[in-house]
């Protein structure tokens, strides 16, 4: 019988031994309950279909007029890339990028690796650059937004349909199946199956035992590939099939989560109190911040969308904030009755951070499409780039905790926890 696959969990240490898996079938953590393996039919053949058909739902997003509107005998019709090239117009070209580099620039590179990767792969034989494409596509995962970008787009349409006559555009639509197909590729990676037909499975470290910490035994598991590694006497190493840094925990953890947290705080200040667009109509300038334009969707009737924006704008970012300086906080305090719980509540805040974007595009969207001169105008205000930062800075944040400090005993001595701890995810 051959030797059962190791693997370490990346949110709790917890060493296991895989069970064989048919396609539909995962494997988890059996004491946190992360997920280790999932395993997928056809997973090459699924994966390049589907990255093929968003890539072409792209195209057709793009090369399309995406949405028009007329008022007055006055009206605009804007294409998706003009929703970040009309804000460098009016200086703010940090906003731009990021709204260009999360809804285009990142997907697409994201599909052409996949196809890429996956179509080596289906030949038998790995195109060359294939181990860095592999390595790249988890660490570009998080920065794709294409699927906030249309609930940004829906609260776009919904305020400016009480004031104009709105038509939708082919690229609305082929950009919305871009945005489906989007995320069901990501989610037919078959991480496991693809690291293995690209470089096999070295075996572990010998002596390493299942049903209990990695950390103890002086191993890690690489956080790119899944396999288990050595570390030196310093708590580093290298991963002998992907290549990855392996450390026994992430570098200062706790101290680059409460900067970046202490970062985020300070530009969540002027992103409220700034106004975050201004409304021209008429010839009469009205800037609105934040919480003003909940305010005025919540009078004008428009109470699912005023419920949208507050969770997104105010609530998410907060709670993410308050959320992760209480694990920090509690984190050197924790026991394994507790860990299970607060492992939870990482896992929520590291899924929800990106929501808080939808404020951004919408701003993006309104400020390319109302564009009828003294009429009815809008520009973006200086908070628009303050709440860009806060979001990036609460992504990266959870980023940088480590949720395996969780699991660690309090009263026994953290694994590396000086300078030189880490690990690259």
């Amino acid at each position: 019988m051959p030797p059962r696959r190791l693997r370490a969990c990346h949110e709790c240490d917890w060493v296991s031994a895989l069970p064989p898996l048919r396609p539909g079938e995962k494997a988890d953590c059996p004491r946190c309950g992360h997920t280790l393996v999932r395993r997928h039919y056809r997973a090459a053949q699924r994966s390049l279909a589907l990255a093929i058909a968003a890539l072409v739902a792209l195209a057709l997003g793009i090369g399309f007029p995406f949405v028009s509107f007329q008022v007055g005998g006055i009206g605009n019709r804007i294409e998706l890339t003009q929703t970040a090239t009309t804000l460098i117009g009016f200086h703010q070209p940090l906003v731009a990028i990021v709204v260009l580099l999360t809804i285009v620039v990142l997907p697409a590179l994201y599909l052409a690796g996949v196809i890429w990767l996956q179509g080596g792969l289906m030949r038998g034989t790995p195109w060359p650059g294939s181990h860095a494409l592999a390595r790249s596509l988890s660490h570009l995962n998080p920065w794709m937004m294409a699927d906030v970008f249309i609930i940004g787009a829906l609260v776009s349409l919904i305020k400016v349909a009480g004031l104009a006559e709105v038509q939708l555009g082919t690229a609305f639509w082929a950009f919305c199946a871009f945005a489906l197909l989007l995320l069901m590729t990501t989610q037919s990676i078959d991480g496991d199956w693809m690291w293995f037909t690209l470089a096999g499975e070295p075996r572990a470290p010998e002596g390493t035992l299942a049903a209990q910490c990695a950390a103890p035994q002086g191993i890690t598991g690489c956080p790119t590939c899944g396999l288990i590694g050595r570390l030196d006497g310093r708590g580093r190493g290298q991963c002998r099939r992907c290549g990855e840094r392996l450390r026994a925990r992430l570098p200062h953890s706790l101290q680059r989560t409460w900067a970046l947290l202490a970062a985020a705080c300070m530009m969540y200040v002027p992103a409220n109190v700034y106004p975050i667009m201004t409304t021209t109509s008429l010839g009469h300038s009205e800037p609105s911040t934040i919480i003003g334009g909940v305010v005025d969707l919540w009078q004008m009737g428009s109470w699912p969308v005023a419920a949208v924006i507050f969770v997104a704008s105010i609530i998410v970012p907060v709670g993410k904030v308050v959320a992760l300086a209480w694990l920090c906080l509690v984190v050197r305090r924790s026991d394994e009755l507790h860990a299970s719980v607060r492992t939870k509540l990482y896992r929520a805040t590291e899924f929800i951070g990106r929501w808080s974007m939808v404020d951004v595009f919408v701003v993006a969207i309104l400020v390319a499409l109302i564009r009828a001169g003294s009429l009815m105008s809008i520009t973006p205000g200086p908070a628009a780039l303050a709440f860009a930062g806060v979001v990036v800075l609460t992504m990266l944040a959870a980023m940088t905790f480590d949720p395996r400090l969780i699991w660690d005993p309090p009263s026994s001595p953290r694994p590396t926890s000086s300078a030189s701890q880490g690990s690259s995810r």
